[in-house]
Formats: C-alpha cells, sequence, structure tokens
C-alpha cells in the first residue's frame, strides 16, 4: 500500500493505516527526542505526544514535505514545548548508604541527563542524513555530544541537531521552527561556536566510530576486574590525567586522577563488594553494578556505569542509580552466587 493510500485510510480514522504510516519513524523519532531532552523517559513521553499531534493533524498534512519531514517538525516542536515547560529540575542529593563521599571538584551544569540503550540503536537510523550533516548519526549519541547539547539554548540545540546531525537543509529547518533561513544559521553558528569549547573538533570529526579494538576491549575488562575487586590502584591506572566521574542526577563531578581516586576510594570499601554486568550505552561500553549483600547474598542493583575511551585509558565514568536497568534488559538483582 502506498503512502498516499495510508494517508487516504488514516484521514478517514484507520488507526492501523497510521500505524504503518509512521512506525518506519518511531525509532529514529525517539533518538531525535533523546538528543533535544537528554532523558531517555522523556523522550518516550515526547514520541507518544508527537504520534498524537500527528493523528489529530493529518487532516492538514498538506504533502509539501514527505511524512518524515512532518513528523521531525512536530516532534521537534512537542521537545522544544517540553523544555519550555519543564523548568529547571532540581538535582539529587547523595544516595549512597553509609558512605560520605569526598568534596567533589565541582558541581555539573547538567545532571538530569540519563543513557541510550545501544539495543534502539537498530533500526532508529531509518533513513541516511543529509548531504549538510556533519556527524556520524551513532556517533551523535555519545555522553559527551548529548551533555553539550543539553547546555545550549533550545532553539539552538534543535537547530544544530536538524542541520548538522540530521543534514537538513536551512530552508527546511526555517520551515519546521516557523522561522527564517538568517535566523537558523545565525542559531547555528552560536551552537557551533559553544559546542567546540565542549568538544574538541578532533572528538567529533563525523567519521564513523570505529570498532573496538582488543587493546580497548582489555581495558573495559581490566576496568571490570579492578572494580569487582574493589582495587583501586588499578582502576585509577587506567584512567587519563585529566579523567572525569559524574553521577547524574547527582551534581557531583571528581576532576582528575587523585580526586577520583579518593572517590573510588570512599566507595569501594572492604564490605562492598559489587559483580558487573557488561552491556552498552550511548555507544559506549558499560556495565550494570550489583552490590553483594553479606547476609542472603543476593546482588542487589545499584546503578549503571558508562565508560568513556581515549585511546588505551578511560577518560570518563559516568554512574547513574538503578531506574535505568531494566532500559537494558538488567534486573533489579541477581540471586547469590
Amino acid at each position: 500500500m502506498t503512502a498516499s493510500e495510508l494517508i487516504a485510510r488514516a484521514r478517514a480514522g484507520d488507526g492501523e493505516a497510521f500505524r504503518q504510516l509512521t512506525e518506519p519513524h518511531r525509532r529514529e523519532l525517539h533518538m531525535h527526542c533523546y538528543r533535544l531532552l537528554g532523558s531517555f523517559q522523556d523522550a518516550e513521553d515526547a514520541l507518544q505526544d508527537t504520534l498524537l499531534a500527528a493523528w489529530r493533524a493529518l487532516d492538514r498534512f498538506g504533502g509539501r514535505a514527505s511524512i518524515r519531514t512532518w513528523l521531525y517538525r512536530i516532534a521537534t516542536n512537542q521537545c522544544l514545548n517540553a523544555i519550555r515547560s519543564a523548568g529547571r529540575r532540581p538535582a539529587k542529593e547523595w544516595d549512597v548508604p553509609r558512605i560520605e563521599p569526598p568534596e567533589p571538584s565541582r558541581l555539573g551544569e547538567v545532571v538530569w541527563l540519563e543513557p541510550y540503550p545501544d539495543a534502539l540503536f537498530d533500526g532508529a537510523i531509518a533513513a541516511p542524513p543529509g548531504p549538510e550533516a556533519r556527524y556520524e548519526q551513532k556517533e551523535a549519541i555519545s555522553l559527551a555530544f548529548v551533555t553539550a547539547l543539553q547546555i545550549l539554548p533550545a532553539r539552538q540545540r534543535a537547530v544544530l541537531i536538524l542541520r548538522e546531525v540530521l543534514g537538513y537543509p536551512a530552508a527546511e529547518v526555517a520551515g519546521m521552527l516557523d522561522s527564517s533561513v538568517d535566523s537558523v544559521n545565525s542559531a547555528l553558528k552560536r551552537a557551533r561556536a559553544t559546542l567546540h569549547r565542549r568538544i574538541p573538533p578532533s572528538g567529533m570529526d563525523g567519521s564513523p566510530p570505529a570498532p573496538p579494538s582488543p587493546a580497548q576491549e582489555a581495558l573495559v575488562a581490566e576496568f571490570a576486574r579492578a572494580y569487582e575487586s574493589g582495587d583501586v590502584d588499578a582502576l585509577v591506572g587506567l584512567l587519563t590525567d585529566d579523567a572525569r566521574v559524574s553521577m547524574p542526577p547527582m551534581p557531583l563531578e571528581y576532576l582528575g586522577r587523585d580526586a577520583v581516586a579518593g572517590f573510588y576510594a570512599a566507595l569501594m570499601t572492604a564490605d562492598r563488594k559489587y559483580h558487573l554486568v557488561p552491556t552498552r550505552a550511548n555507544g559506549q561500553p558499560a556495565f550494570g553494578t550489583y552490590l553483594r549483600s553479606g547476609r542472603d547474598g543476593i546482588r542487589r542493583g545499584t546503578g549503571l556505569v558508562v565508560l568513556t575511551l581515549a585511546g588505551d585509558r578511560l577518560h570518563a565514568v559516568t554512574r547513574f542509580d538503578n531506574s535505568v536497568l531494566p532500559w537494558f534488559g538488567l534486573p533489579r538483582s541477581l540471586p547469590c552466587d
């Protein structure tokens, strides 16, 4: 059945025709909402709002743009509305019982960030980006990139994603945002400048991410061994000099080997032994973390850690709380050994 036939049926109230019309774009729209909002859960809500708005507005679809572009217009504006109405969320307080964290190096600017499961990448890129895209799509889902996006004002964020991740021409982006081409180009220029201050150009050169090398796989395995054994010295030995540990939605950040060593020394006490389950998030290696219980032997999920690699070293470790585990197919707890 052609798109025109599906549109006609959907306009007549056929819900299945509407599903067939929109389903091919569902995952890429979800990823688009995630980039804009930095939150997996908020992206879910924005996607549902997008599909509802599209269903209600289908009679006004004139066919001047493709269904895909029309859906991106709706999704972008739904996310911009969500950003305007959300306001500033409060940071979360430290939540690890019986552990007092050391003084952080700083408080993070972006605390309401959530990870994105790699398993959802399949089918999320339904169409290749336009010729003006500068970032490879999977690379543009990395934690560093998504974090830097959240620093941008919402409209600049939308322009940069539409232009340089998805590759839409300036005129189409202006139409999506009910703006002018000059305004879009100005917003893009300002967004680029901010993003390049946050991420060195060499770290986002538009080339596809290389597959993990044997050395990187060994590095990730060494991290797991050090973490599970509580060997702080071994763990710190894997880090770059400017390594960073962050833990959204808690604002605490530890910068540099000494600060990171102090943090893990407080966290990895003799009575706290962890078990790690490998997964992947945001195109990066990750682990579900489980704390072994001394009484019943059950290992309870404490969170998810995502690793950012820099050559043969770890540049960043980002810890998320245990509420994200189900998104990765990970259980809340594991049975005793």
